[in-house]
């Protein structure tokens, strides 16, 4: 593990987290007292790995289905205006539904 003080993490933080992705271990001083260790993030529920492995047990208990995706035709009803509210504006039609009692 390596030790080094807040100042020197805070010049050159890129070369500590790159350490670390590679595996390391670097403890922070903070007036040469132990504050806080950076370390790599384990795959848990916190990280897309954690996710995914998670969305898979789910799965293989029959509790979750994935989807396969849209196909170009939902993506066209997708993009399709919606319905038109005839004689007027909607908003208007909407107050007249609710005046209505309906």
């Amino acid at each position: 593990m390596r030790v080094a003080n807040l100042a020197e993490v805070k010049n050159d933080l890129s070369r500590f987290v790159a350490q670390v992705r590679r595996g390391g271990r670097v403890r922070i001083l903070v007036r040469g007292v132990p504050a806080a260790d950076l370390v790599p993030i384990e795959a848990g529920a916190d990280s897309p790995e954690g996710d995914e492995l998670e969305l898979a047990e789910l799965e293989k208990l029959g509790l979750v289905r994935r989807g396969v995706g849209s196909s170009a035709r939902d993506a066209r009803e997708l993009d399709r205006p919606g319905p038109r509210a005839r004689g007027g504006r909607a908003v208007e039609s909407l107050l007249a539904e609710r005046r209505a009692g309906r």
